[in-house]
């Protein structure tokens, strides 16, 4: 799963990606220093794989993961495409989820493309523009598909009227992902998939606040109108910082990151759940999508595991580290025997039968 990380020129987005993902990239003090997306991968932190692995004494742990996407910065004009927009937009169709970086602090010295801080006012730029260019693609869809309802086209009247939902929406300057639609209805579904809607992700906002008296991890005193969203607020110039720090001289200075907060509040968001395995060979993390049945749960081990599954034993990851061992859970009789229709919980440490 892919997460994007967009905003306008200068507001920390490289080096947030820098932070996140270790990897040296161009982060300039001028508009348009990333053209092409740099890509990461990131660890997903979870103390209950480091404490499963440590009872079961693991030789090898291997965490879940997501994918960081580094977008160049977006700026007015970029759905008729202004400072490469289009380039950029098309970047942002590929991800999964966005984390839209917003500056929310002073500095004379780093370059802000509209010469004033506002993060009000950058995120209705932002969103301005993947709004023009959603409703752009859904224009297009709409004709086709009102030709298809003249011609009878099974379907295609459900479709039209989620696109008009949609259409409605956009039009009101609001994101897509604010319609209320039944995705779980085939051809509802369909049409959204194929219409693969910038504004239909589901979105992270970040504000940075470095060189903000609130440091690292602390809430900034934000505009009512901003702590509607689903947010998180980040000193990234300190984030970079402690790259070079040891963990001693970052105690010392009683500096920590909160970087751990926005990788785990991204995997969530992206509708993302755990369940583990443990044994002496390995303890891992397993990533599925929430309201998985257990053959769906298996598929992320092996095809094998859905299409010849008979059964999964489950317990708690708290449940089994009480008890201490695997062993001990199966003897106690507390290991639960669950069929296809189980839907896995988050933190289910599972063994699959097939």
């Amino acid at each position: 799963m892919k997460i994007g990380i967009v905003g306008l020129p200068n507001v920390g987005k490289s080096t947030l990606f820098k932070a996140l993902t270790r990897t040296p990239v161009d982060i300039n003090n001028y508009p348009f220093c990333t053209i092409e997306p740099n890509v990461g991968i990131v660890k997903v932190p979870d103390e209950r794989l480091l404490k499963l692995a440590a009872m079961s004494k693991s030789k090898k742990i291997v965490p879940a993961v997501v994918e960081f996407v580094d977008i160049a910065g977006l700026v007015k004009g970029a759905a008729t495409g202004e400072g490469l927009g289009n380039k950029f937009l098309a970047n942002i169709r590929e991800v999964d989820a966005i984390v839209q970086v917003v500056r929310a602090f002073q500095n004379p010295n780093i370059i802000h493309v509209h010469n004033q801080i506002d993060p009000t006012s950058d995120i209705e730029v932002i969103n301005t523009e993947l709004i023009l260019a959603d409703l752009e693609t859904v224009k297009k869809v709409k004709t086709r598909l009102e030709k298809d309802v003249r011609s009878n086209k099974k379907g295609a009247d459900m479709q039209l009227e989620a696109v008009d939902k949609i259409q409605k929406i956009l039009e009101e300057g609001k994101l897509a992902n604010a319609v209320s639609l039944d995705l779980t209805e085939e051809n509802t579904g369909q049409i959204i998939r194929e219409l693969s809607l910038l504004t239909m992700k589901p979105f992270i906002y970040v504000f940075n606040v470095s060189d903000s008296p609130v440091g690292t991890g602390r809430d900034l005193s934000l505009p009512e109108e901003l702590k509607k969203f689903n947010h998180l607020c980040l000193d990234i110039k300190i984030e970079e910082e402690l790259l070079e720090m040891s963990a001693e001289e970052a105690a010392e200075l009683e500096i920590k990151s909160n970087l751990e907060a926005l990788i785990v509040k991204a995997y969530y968001t992206l509708g993302l759940i755990t369940f583990l395995t443990t044994g002496e060979d390995e303890s891992r993390a397993w990533t599925i999508k929430k309201d998985s049945t257990a053959p769906l749960a298996g598929a992320a081990i092996h095809n094998d595991f859905k299409d010849r599954f008979i059964r999964a034993e489950v317990i708690a990851w708290d449940k089994l580290l009480e008890i201490g061992s695997w062993s001990k859970a199966r003897e106690m009789g507390r290991l639960r025997l669950e069929g296809k229709e189980y839907i896995v919980q988050d933190g289910d440490v599972i063994e699959f039968k097939i």
